[in-house]
């Protein structure tokens, strides 16, 4: 369709006024009329429009100060004929206003609109332009948008059609274009990223998914998403708020708070690591994690302990106190039964770091006092004296799992370094049957070798398994 010459194409650039130049109407208002005055006095008819040819265009406001004058007549025609789908009687209307007032802005936006429905952005943007340059007009802002659309720049468009949002909440179809570009904008903005993480962009996925949470902040997935690539990165201060975010947005995503556990754990942060992972397992049942629970839990009890306890691993020779907190610790359930309530008199152990686990064992007849009711807390523990031990606590495993057939009495071991006869012999043999004590080179036993602390841990972890508890950690082991 040929574009219409004007008086438009002839009068000089200039900006719009507002609403402040209506002490000017008055002036206008005679050039209007005496321009019509001039004009020929054929009118075109107004055709009737019962369906607009263009619901999506926003009908520009005139301002209230050319209400009542002819220019607000001829915007009135200019739209019926738009709408009608009279693009040259549009055009013609618009701008015969826009010639007589240069700074009527309502006429440049119906010109822009005319543009649009002539399949022609550029020069639409153009229009919009010139009105926005003066006014933030929300028809002019909906229809630039819409001009971007169609030249293809949909960030832009989205910036425009935000911004009239902000002006006029009520522009429910705006709205909808709104959320279909930011969902759009953010759908690309996460394939980049994924694509960007999935061959070790780790930088350029972190921007497109922080552009994309831009565009939906409220899109918890994101979060867990740039979460995980900063955590390759290393980044895990950064990981950790993203993740608590997607926390807060889907409190019911349980591997989100596993996630959370992890890097709280590897922060030091055992205490807030075993509640994250508790919230995981409130959501979720999962083996991992009641195992990473576990192990926290062991370590948060390990703390606290007494010091001369959590070194015992690297201990070059226990003592008979070390021996009776190991085992009043490990093997708890097998100290309760016969004897496990009598009184028992020791007087050289009020005061020491294990005096709860040594009466606990004296008790139970693992670890007795001498005939003096000493203990002797600090006497090392020969390999015969934790055969001794081992062998009691074998007879408690075996009343408590009688199917384990774990009654060892009658083993008959040969050791090349204890006879038959030795009063150890009976416990050392039941010991190395059982597999919780080990033979050194040539079947050796070493009966008065000092026990270091990891054989006492080793054979301690073997009758926890025996009995069926569950295995505990003692410091890095």
């Amino acid at each position: 369709m040929k574009r219409l010459l004007t008086p438009r194409s002839r009068r000089p650039r200039s900006k719009f006024f507002s609403a402040r130049s209506a002490g000017s109407a008055c002036g206008v208002v005679i050039l209007v009329i005496l321009a019509g005055a001039c004009a020929p006095k054929t009118i075109v008819p107004l055709p009737s429009v019962t369906t607009p040819k263009y619901p999506e265009f926003i009908e520009p406001k005139v301002p209230a100060a050319y209400a009542a004058s002819p220019l607000a007549t001829s915007q009135t025609r200019g739209w019926v004929f738009l709408q009608a789908g009279d693009l040259r009687n549009a055009e013609h209307e618009f701008s015969i206003a826009l010639a007589a007032v240069p700074a009527f802005y309502p006429a440049e936006a119906g010109l822009g609109y005319v543009a649009l429905a002539n399949r022609d952005p550029k020069a639409a943007v153009e229009h919009f332009d010139r009105v926005l340059t003066g006014q933030r007009d929300v028809a002019a802002l909906v229809g630039r948008g819409q001009a971007l659309l169609a030249l293809n720049r949909p960030d832009e468009a989205l910036g425009a059609f935000t911004e009239a949002l902000a002006a006029d909440p009520s522009l429910t179809e705006v709205r909808q274009r709104v959320e279909v570009l930011t969902f759009r904008t953010a759908e690309q903005d996460i394939a980049k990223a994924r694509e960007a993480a999935r061959v070790g962009r780790l930088d350029e996925a972190i921007q497109a998914y922080a552009t994309a949470i831009a565009s939906s902040p409220d899109s918890a997935f994101l979060y867990r998403e740039i979460a995980a690539v900063q955590r390759r990165k290393g980044d895990n201060a950064s990981a950790l708020e993203h993740f608590r975010r997607a926390a807060q947005l889907d409190p019911a995503d349980a591997k989100t708070f596993e996630q959370i556990g992890e890097l709280l754990e590897a922060s030091g942060d055992v205490d807030a690591a075993a509640k994250a992972y508790t919230d995981s397992l409130a959501l979720e049942s999962n083996a991992a994690v009641e195992q990473r629970l576990e192990d926290i839990r062991a370590r948060m009890a390990f703390a606290q302990l007494p010091a001369e306890y959590r070194a015992l691993d690297q201990a070059a020779q226990i003592t008979r106190a070390d021996l009776a907190a190991l085992i009043g610790i490990r093997l708890a359930p097998l100290l309760t039964g016969p004897r496990s309530d009598e009184a028992v008199l020791i007087t050289d152990v009020r005061n020491h770091w294990a005096s709860t686990w040594i009466v606990a064992v004296a008790r139970a007849g693992i670890l007795e006092p001498f005939a003096n009711h000493q203990f002797q807390p600090r006497t090392v523990v020969r390999r015969t004296d934790l055969a001794q031990a081992v062998a009691r606590l074998l007879a408690r495993v075996a009343a408590l799992r009688p199917n384990q057939q774990l009654d060892l009495t009658g083993a008959r071991l040969k050791f090349s370094d204890l006879s038959a006869s030795h009063l150890a012999y009976p416990a050392a043999s039941a010991a190395v049957a059982a597999g919780v004590m080990k033979t050194g080179p040539g079947d050796t036993f070493q009966p008065s070798r000092p026990v270091t602390g990891a054989e006492a841990i080793d054979a301690i972890e073997k009758l926890q398994r025996l009995a069926g508890l569950p295995a505990t950690k003692l410091g890095g082991r």
